[in-house]
């Protein structure tokens, strides 16, 4: 498998340095001119998009719009804008990104398991296969920056490619349920000037201040859903989930959000909340309430299959027409197909398309 030995987004370097010096690696020296057939016709449709081929890579390591422009031209033809917010938001503190070690026999990672709570090992060896730790806070540039930027994102699509700009809401000391849902729709706002076609809204990472999860709550994401949707109108709407353990809380979250025409797709999932630690076993992340980290890759495959097979049954099941997005542990072409098979209409790699170039390339020459 053709792996750069340097990830394009350097986990070695804080997110600043990131942000203004990556991407790093083959993404660095993506040909201007791309090294896909731009005189191909576009094969597939995302809720009526044209699209080359429905893989790419999702929110996260796609800070900007050198590393989406360098996503694209490496044959990446969705490309998901990192979150942002409706004004500026910091980093955690670095290192934000360490190397993470299942104790279970098959590498996996599944909620409800109590290595979970009991910690999992961290450090700083990336070995294959490969599970990381996501510790960033969701930080975001103010919309001053990001707008144009995101702007410039979108235009740099080539054909049969899809920039998808990802957002959600921030909680602010004092603010009620009401202010928190406002400023969904200020964002959502926002990301409707850039020229965006559609929007993604990150319901899959903690509310600050809480350790629960926005998608933990059907009934407020619908309502947010209903908001936004009022004020982007025909823009299709896709939401990001976290695993959801109870069938009976997806089955909420479906209810309150699809079946209302509400939101368009789902894209699942993000991350797994773990405990880390060290090999001494202490805490593995630095700073104050960062004893959890969401790890991604390898680790979250099977629990990334698991929801898409949950929501691909629930869209049978219920004559539902919504779009599933599936996430987690992809890092071969095996993996892509495995989550096509389960449902997902299209399919995004973060963890293995970070040390994998040619992971859209891969796929394509089959």
């Amino acid at each position: 498998m053709d792996r750069d030995s340097q990830s394009f987004y350097d986990v070695h370097r804080t997110y600043e340095d990131n942000y203004r010096q990556g991407p790093f690696g083959s993404f660095a020296q993506a040909p201007e001119t791309g090294v896909v057939d731009r005189s191909a016709r576009p094969q597939e449709r995302f809720l009526g998009i044209p699209l080359n081929l429905p893989f790419g890579i999702p929110a996260g390591p796609l800070l900007n719009s050198r590393f989406t422009t360098a996503a694209f031209r490496l044959g990446f033809d969705m490309a998901v804008y990192k979150t942002v917010r409706s004004h500026a938001w910091a980093c955690n503190p670095f290192p934000n990104v360490l190397a993470v070690h299942p104790a279970s026999p098959d590498g996996m990672l599944r909620p409800g398991d109590p290595e979970l709570d009991r910690g999992v090992l961290a450090d700083n060896r990336f070995t294959q296969p490969l599970s990381i730790s996501n510790s960033f806070g969701v930080p975001s540039r103010d919309p001053d920056e990001w707008q144009p930027d995101m702007r410039h994102a979108i235009e740099a699509a080539g054909p049969g490619q899809l920039l998808v700009p990802s957002f959600q809401g921030s909680r602010r000391t004092g603010m009620n349920t009401a202010g928190y849902i406002a400023d969904h729709v200020a964002t959502a706002r926002l990301v409707a000037e850039t020229g965006a076609r559609l929007m993604e809204m990150n319901t899959s990472c903690p509310n600050e201040g809480h350790n629960r999860l926005l998608c933990n709550d059907p009934a407020l994401v619908g309502e947010i859903a209903e908001a936004v949707k009022n004020e982007i109108g025909d823009l299709p709407l896709i939401v990001k989930l976290a695993y959801m353990p109870t069938q009976e809380e997806l089955e909420r979250m479906v209810a309150q959000t699809a079946a209302r025409g509400l939101v368009q797709g789902f894209a699942a999932i993000n991350t797994i909340s773990t405990k880390l630690v060290d090999a001494q076993g202490g805490q593995a992340l630095p700073g104050e309430g960062r004893e959890r980290s969401g790890v991604c890759g390898a680790a979250i495959r099977e629990s990334g299959l698991d929801m898409v097979r949950r929501l691909s049954a629930l869209r049978s099941d219920r004559h539902l027409d919504f779009v599933i997005v599936g996430v987690g542990g992809v890092a071969s072409p095996a993996d892509y197909h495995a989550y096509r098979d389960a449902g997902a209409d299209a399919v995004m790699s973060a963890t293995g398309a970070m040390w994998n170039p040619s992971l859209a390339r891969q796929i394509k020459s089959e």
